[in-house]
């Protein structure tokens, strides 16, 4: 048996119960983004079960063949990290520290030791914005440019051609040991960028230097039991490297649909877990408020699913879920809390829509039951993915 999960990266559907609570109520990332492109064809989510779970301008309902939940994430927190460790049994009941202000003087001075230069912006602002604004001075100056966001993260911005990556990788190694106790958050980014003022554009060598979980995870309990774990995209990074056998990095949405595609032709262990994060959906059209672009990345999704399916085994299941919403439609720049898909797909399941679930930790308790390894956290397994034929 093989499981895969892709997680649409902010792939949210519509409020939650406390959407209200995070300022984010009437948010809705795939069917804003529907209406605001005048619809969207996608049969095969909906073969899946989308439309059972949110209505889609363009989407007729096909018939159902995958298990479909809508999930209510409990996390205190709408960030990459809670999505993805809830996911895995460890949900947050402490938010991570943000600063929506900027990093406090003693930070930047403490920064600024560590890095021998200055920092420039220290600003709450999207990353095209700062580039924009100051990636010319830092052409001139080396000084790294250093920002945040709604979310619990310090973002470092550098010219590839200005500051080696392996520098930029040092500087976040160094900021990730500042960053700690009051001043704790939950990732440091990398985010490395080539061009020139009026067209700088962020690379693909990004890297994530998160915290780590504060307790084993349902990967660590798979790769104990002797079960392959193989990460695609920024997975790892979201898991400090724990738990995985094998990470494997993409460049986009599609590199990592190609990637986890030849895993599943190429695999021949069993069992196996594939965990797969689409990182373009949050960072390229979700974040930037692209409904455009977003919608393109869901079509892209939509049609490749077929080669998918047909590369899984009599027992093999292929999950699609998301970590948290960004409605390219809202109001601001930031992730935005909403309820979550869980959809499954697999040979030998069969139909069926069902109700809320209460938590993404829901998806851990399933994978403890089909895997039969340890639970973590208290999630119920979903009944629906355990009764095969």
């Amino acid at each position: 048996m093989r499981i895969a999960i892709i997680v649409i990266d902010s792939g949210g559907i519509g409020q939650a119960p406390d959407s209200a609570d995070f300022g984010d109520s009437g948010a809705n990332t795939i069917g804003h983004t529907a209406q605001a492109v005048g619809g969207i064809s996608l049969p095969h989510l909906s073969t899946m079960g989308l439309t059972q779970l949110v209505p889609i301008l363009g989407t007729n309902d096909q018939a159902l063949k995958g298990v479909a939940y809508p999930v209510h994430p409990k996390a205190r927190g709408k960030d990459t990290l809670a999505g993805h460790w809830e996911m895995m049994g460890v949900t947050l009941r402490e938010p991570f520290q943000t600063f929506p202000q900027g990093f406090p003087e003693e930070v930047v001075a403490a920064l600024e030791h560590q890095f021998g230069r200055s920092l420039m912006g220290n600003l709450a602002l999207s990353g095209t914005e700062m580039l924009d604004r100051f990636g010319p001075e830092h052409l001139a100056t080396g000084s790294p440019i250093v920002y945040t966001s709604a979310d619990s993260v310090l973002q470092i911005a550098a010219h590839e051609h200005v500051v080696p990556l392996a520098t930029l990788y040092d500087w976040c190694r160094a900021a990730r040991e500042i960053m700690q106790g009051s001043y704790r958050v939950g990732r440091i980014i990398a985010r490395p960028f080539v061009g020139v003022p009026g067209g700088f554009v962020r690379t693909a060598n990004r890297h994530d230097f998160a915290v780590e979980p504060p307790w084993p995870t349902m990967v660590d309990n798979l790769m104990q039991a002797g079960i392959k774990t193989v990460a695609v995209g920024k997975i790892s990074d979201i898991f400090s490297g724990r738990g995985f056998a094998q990470t494997i990095a993409t460049t986009s949405n599609r590199d990592g649909l190609e990637k986890t595609l030849a895993v599943l032709q190429a695999s021949t262990v069993e069992p196996e877990f594939i965990f797969v994060n689409l990182v373009e959906f949050d960072s390229h059209f979700g974040h930037r408020r692209d409904p455009q672009g977003y919608a393109r990345a869901l079509k892209e999704l939509d049609e490749f699913l077929p080669q998918l399916w047909m590369a899984l085994g009599a027992s093999d299941q292929l999950w699609i879920t998301a970590d948290h919403g960004c409605d390219p439609t809202y109001s601001g720049t930031d992730h935005t809390r909403e309820t979550l898909p869980w959809m499954a797909w697999g040979p030998q399941l069969t139909g069926f829509a069902g109700a809320p679930r209460q938590g993404l930790q829901d998806i851990a308790a399933t994978l403890s039951a089909l895997f039969q390894v340890p639970a973590v956290g208290h999630g119920i397994p979903a009944q629906a993915l355990l009764k095969l034929s």
